[in-house]
């Protein structure tokens, strides 16, 4: 198999390497890395997935990406390393099923991705003996997750920019803490403020001696291993030698997670449908019901904070897997198939009044436990479910982040605290130091200038 190289949803950028993808970040013409072509697992290697561990299945899935740029055996010690902790598949009722992805080192989604990208990231700038700056927005999750990953790395210095009134104590308290080569921007602003400046700063060519890199979902590297868990929970609840088909429900804000995915059933995964539930941020539900993409400016504040977006940067690659072309400002340029989109994807929007109506009725009913986002993923399956009639699925409902990570919203709700796991405990105690400098490109510039250099 040849080395697959990756283009610029832009398509006005040569094609590069993995390694140049991933190390770059974002395309020199403003654009998304989309690989050239998406690897195919058969049926009988998906088969084989059920005696592997989730470091196997991690190795089975990335190595279709990186042949001939990273060695099997370093490869597989690089998974072994990132994925140490459980991946809990909780059974709701009937088929339908809770995937906890809260387990990892800072209690969200974002840790499967964060710690793949950064051990990749790590392995060729150890090979170069070159550094790198991260530059990254989140919208809650991602910042923790990336300052975890790279916290104490020497050739790595971290910054991010996050919206101060819209991620909750403990999501900065996370990032917050860490200090050493991370450090943070608060903004009184939108994630998609942030996201601007970044991308702003990315294409500013009097930046380039910094070598400037992202880490959160424009970064390729970010998406490959969120492919991973769509075949790990395929791999334990269903059999694909019977033809078995699966619903995966996935909170969509930036629409990374649901880009690995579709990445994961364009490579043979045996997936009946994607719901995709955003919170009322419904610019893409809207996309789906009238054909036109408008993006929402100022970005929706709801309680599913992470999913405050407006302008999702990843719906670039959604157009794109589907033969569109959407540009950086949400202009489609070419019409996707959707057809073929309406065929694969559900989308729904969930208002917050069903969030918490929904967090309640599962919490009393099930005794199980959601946060925001994965409550706007149960109540947009119960939609789905409501409308397609669908009979005796397997449905998995992506859970993106432990319910300690909102505790005020549950205590609102449901009177109760949610214990903290052993990744959230001692934050209160911890120092925290972060700089807040106003939503201006200028402004932003100049603090890059004055704090780091090549």
């Amino acid at each position: 198999m040849s080395q697959i190289l990756y283009y610029s949803t832009n398509l006005k950028a040569g094609n590069v390497s993995f390694r140049d993808a991933l190390l770059k970040g974002l395309a020199p013409d403003g654009g998304l890395f989309m690989p050239g072509k998406v690897p195919h697992i058969t049926p009988d290697e998906i088969a084989s997935l059920s005696s592997k561990s989730y470091a196997e299945i991690a190795f089975e899935v990335v190595s279709r990406y990186l042949q001939d740029v990273v060695p099997d055996h370093e490869l597989k010690a690089l998974v072994n390393r990132a994925y140490d902790f459980e991946v809990p598949l909780e059974q709701v009722y009937d088929g339908n099923y809770i995937m906890r992805l809260d387990r990892g080192p800072t209690a969200s989604f974002k840790d499967f991705a964060a710690r793949m990208m950064g051990a990749l990231m790590q392995y060729f700038l150890i090979k170069e003996k070159r550094k790198i700056t991260i530059l990254t927005a989140t919208s809650g999750d991602t910042g923790s997750a990336i300052a975890n990953a790279f916290y104490g790395l020497d050739n790595i210095q971290v910054l991010i920019l996050y919206p101060e009134k819209e991620v909750t104590d403990r999501q900065r308290k996370q990032m917050t803490t860490l200090h050493n080569n991370v450090n943070i921007l608060a903004l009184d602003a939108k994630f998609d403020d942030c996201q601007a400046l970044v991308k702003q700063a990315f294409n500013d060519t009097e930046l380039d001696y910094l070598g400037l890199s992202s880490a959160n979902s424009i970064n390729i590297g970010r998406l490959l291993p969120q492919s991973v868990y769509y075949f790990y929970a395929y791999s334990r609840l269903c059999d694909i030698k019977k033809n078995e088909k699966i619903i995966f429900t996935v909170p969509s804000g930036n629409f990374g997670n649901l880009m690995g995915g579709l990445l994961a059933l364009k490579m043979g995964l045996p997936v009946g449908r994607f719901v995709v539930a955003t919170n009322e941020n419904d610019e893409v539900p809207e996309y789906f019901r009238s054909g036109n993409y408008h993006t929402i400016v100022p970005s929706l504040n709801c309680i599913s904070s992470a999913m405050n977006v407006g302008h999702p940067s990843n719906m670039a690659r959604v157009v794109a897997l589907y033969n569109g072309q959407m540009n950086s400002r949400g202009e489609v340029i070419k019409d996707p198939d959707m057809a073929a989109m309406k065929k694969d994807m559900f989308t729904v929007s969930i208002t917050d009044e069903e969030t918490r109506a929904t967090i309640e009725n599962v919490y009393r009913r099930h005794k199980v436990l959601l946060e925001p986002h994965g409550a706007v993923g149960w109540a947009g399956l119960h939609k789905y479910f409501s409308i397609e009639k669908v009979a005796d699925s397997t449905a998995v409902v992506l859970e993106t982040a432990h319910p300690a990570k909102f505790p005020q919203e549950i205590n609102k709700i449901l009177g109760i605290d949610p214990d903290l796991p052993a990744s959230l405990k001692g934050l209160e105690e911890k120092e925290e130091k972060f700089t807040r400098i106003e939503n201006n490109y200028s402004i932003f510039k100049q603090y890059l200038k004055d704090h780091y250099s090549s």
